[in-house]
């Protein structure tokens, strides 16, 4: 089978820093092709030279078989290349049918754009792709699932031959998955190439007809999957074998001092009388759909969003909670899910990243100690393996896993009591989920309390002690980890299938 897109020897640098070292990577025609690698394996700067938003320092493309020059998004669409970023590109305040032709749109006779004739338009490429979408409804008020379907449906709106998923399932339910994958295989079947970047190695067997592994910038392998084992594609990814971290250990060090008690809290629509406590070693997992209150919860806890009813208590003690410095000053941290709209500033750097939550503490007068503030951001960068250049490299330029690592450092450089963290491993790969759910469990080992919000059942039942199972605000089940036999029990709990 011959390839439709291939890329040869492609070198990238930043700030001097290589990306790329020679990799190579193609796609076939009507083939779903999986990209793998560590967090600053390069994967996301390979694909962003295919689609133009970057330019390669040295390589060769072929489409067709016939050498291009991609130099921007424009000239990728031309050549058939679409790509669904992790960060939506489309616009909330627009509808569907408005993002699906933004830039492209059709104009009647005077001039004005013919918003009946995008909306037709937009009906007949979701009909094509048997998905049912509300192409009138404003994107802003459409659940994140249907998001992706509108990207990709965009993207073949623009006639693409070769579609780049980036992450595809980070934010969607099983369900949502279940959909996400039937809709791949009809691309498929119409000869659409698909280019599957993902961590998830269940997911990558289920859809992937190839695999290609990237470590430090380089093309390690590409295997057909059927000849190719789960055990070596994390070998390739991280360089070592599994050594187990990823599963259930029991621990023993979970029944001191409550720490934190919720106690009613209700908060909106999202939150209607939770109630747990928290003790001092515990780590607490809380699963449940999209929608059942998880990350609205965790909101509550640091004070972003303002209880209605009910209480929090530390040690005993009412606190209040009217913001997130409330939350700091009682020692909780939390680690938002959103970890580029919520947690960092992009166009700083990373020691600034780091060094925000402890700003007060590093003040030497009126102004910032440039010493203890440089010092601070170097012992962070080397605790917690961050990748980068330097702490004076922008933080936008760090990899997924490594931009998640600046937001777990910067609050566990405050010492918090208890840190709650939202979706921690999702979008990173298996080596630094690793890393994340040992930082969990030193943090708990050492007294601290953790709450972990996760749609990762693997990760969640790797590291807790005790789930929550959210539904519609409140919490429908409490079980022991030791109750919770496999993913599936837990799958049937969150769903409230389970007799």
């Amino acid at each position: 089978m011959s390839p439709i897109v291939e890329l040869r020897g492609i070198r990238k640098s930043f700030d001097g820093v290589p990306v790329l070292v020679g990799a190579d990577f193609e796609v076939a025609a009507g083939e779903v092709h999986a990209l793998a690698g560590g967090n600053g394996a390069g994967k996301s700067t390979l694909m962003k030279i295919l689609q133009g938003v970057y330019a390669k320092d040295a390589g060769e493309i072929l489409v067709a078989g016939t050498p291009v020059t991609l130099a921007s998004v424009q000239d990728a669409k031309a050549a058939g290349i679409g790509m669904v970023f992790q960060e939506f590109s489309l616009v909330p305040s627009l509808t569907v049918a408005q993002n699906l032709f933004l830039s492209s749109e059709t104009r009647n006779g005077i001039g004005l754009i013919n918003d009946r004739d995008s909306r037709e338009r937009a009906r007949r490429v979701f009909a094509e792709l048997e998905v049912e979408v509300d192409v009138n409804a404003t994107v802003a008020d459409l659940p994140t699932a249907y998001w992706q379907l509108a990207e990709i449906a965009k993207a073949v709106a623009q006639d693409a031959r070769v579609l780049i998923l980036d992450e595809p399932t980070a934010s969607l339910a099983r369900a949502e998955v279940d959909a996400l994958f039937a809709l791949i295989r009809r691309l498929r079947a119409r000869g659409i190439s698909i280019i599957y970047i993902s961590h998830r190695m269940d997911e990558i067997y289920r859809i992937a007809d190839r695999i290609t592994v990237l470590r430090d910038g380089r093309t390690l392998f590409t295997r057909r999957l059927d000849d190719v084992t789960p055990a070596e594609i994390v070998q390739g990814i991280v360089g070592r074998p599994d050594d187990g971290v990823l599963s259930y250990q029991p621990r023993t060090s979970t029944g001191g001092e409550v720490l934190l008690e919720a106690i009613n809290l209700s908060a909106g629509p999202r939150v209607r009388g939770v109630s747990f406590p928290l003790r001092a070693g515990e780590i607490l997992g809380i699963a449940g759909l999209m929608g059942s209150g998880r990350s609205e919860l965790a909101r509550c806890l640091f004070g972003i969003d303002r209880l209605d009813a009910g209480e929090v208590r530390m040690h005993g003690r009412r606190i209040e909670l009217r913001s997130p410095r409330d939350a700091q000053s009682a020692g909780i941290a939390l680690i938002p899910e959103d970890r580029r709209e919520q947690g960092l500033v992009l166009e700083h750097s990373v020691a600034d990243n780091l060094l925000l939550p402890q700003l007060a503490e590093l003040r030497r007068g009126p102004l910032l100690d440039p010493r203890a503030a440089r010092r601070l951001s170097r012992t962070l960068i080397d605790r917690f393996a961050i990748k980068t250049s330097g702490p004076d490299q922008p933080v936008r330029r760090l990899s997924g896993g490594n931009q998640q690592k600046v937001v777990i450092a910067k609050w566990l450089g405050t010492q918090p009591e208890v840190l709650i963290m939202d979706e921690p491993t999702a979008g990173v790969d298996v080596g630094t989920k690793a890393e994340i759910v040992t930082i969990i469990r030193q943090l708990a080992g050492k007294g601290g309390a953790v709450i972990v919000i996760s749609s990762e059942f693997p990760e969640l039942l790797a590291v807790s002690d005790r789930v929550l199972v959210l539904r519609d605000g409140t919490v429908a089940e409490e079980l022991d980890r030791d109750a919770i036999p496999d993913e599936d029990f837990l799958q049937l709990s969150v769903q409230g299938l389970r007799p």
